[in-house]
């Protein structure tokens, strides 16, 4: 089962009370807002105030439920992303948007402007479905590479871990750039063989959930 208290890296969301963990935590991932479906032109804020600067690489999170973002939503995000590199110390920004892997090519382009729109030396990462290294047009992961530092894959499905998770991980290497593996609080975990031993994997990062709110293992 996986349990914070192991790991030094986590996904923050709204509404979740940090653990015991998050006192020296190494990486934190806050979400700070959601750009939703039926709205383009406004990101919802949901931490409305910046974390207090700390040591811990801190990444800014914007939950994206489309891709067609209105100038508007645009400056919104720039503009806290302004707010938090002064008040926090930010590492960069990362996308939380689940591109089916037919569309992924849309999606790097996608991320092209995200990066445009950032201060200068801020990096982009990604969260990743487990079907993009298993299955992706190699043209479509080449264009990820050139648009994000790193990307995060997500190994469970809501507060669950999909259980053929280490057939889909076999392919990870095909990323061909950093990647971490991102895990669901009190969920199954078994190390695939060989990820350990990829260059390009950089560690996991614990989702955390409500309440310890966590499955059975």
């Amino acid at each position: 089962m996986v349990d914070p208290a192991d790991y030094s890296a986590f996904f923050l969301w709204s509404g979740v009370e940090p653990p015991p963990a998050m006192d020296t935590a190494d990486t934190v991932y806050v979400l700070w807002g959601e750009l939703r479906k039926g709205d383009a032109a406004r990101i919802i804020p949901l931490h409305r105030t910046p974390p207090a600067r700390s040591q811990t690489e801190l990444w800014m999170v914007i939950r994206a439920e489309r891709l067609d973002w209105a100038p508007s939503a645009m400056a919104q995000m720039r503009a806290q992303v302004e707010l938090w590199q002064r008040v926090s110390g930010i590492t960069g920004v990362q996308i939380d948007f689940d591109s089916s892997t037919g569309r992924l090519g849309d999606y790097a382009a996608f991320l092209k402007s995200i990066r445009g729109e950032l201060p200068a030396g801020l990096k982009l990462s990604a969260t990743g479905l487990m079907d993009w290294p298993a299955n992706a047009d190699e043209d479509d992961l080449a264009a990820l590479r050139g648009s994000l530092e790193e990307i995060v894959i997500q190994t469970y499905r809501e507060t669950t871990t999909i259980a053929d998770y280490g057939r889909y991980l076999q392919s990870a290497h095909r990323l061909a750039m950093p990647y971490k593996i991102a895990l669901v609080e009190g969920g199954a975990w078994d190390e695939p063989a060989g990820i350990a031993n990829d260059p390009d994997f950089r560690g996991y990062v614990v989702f955390l959930l409500p309440q310890r709110r966590v499955q059975n293992p």
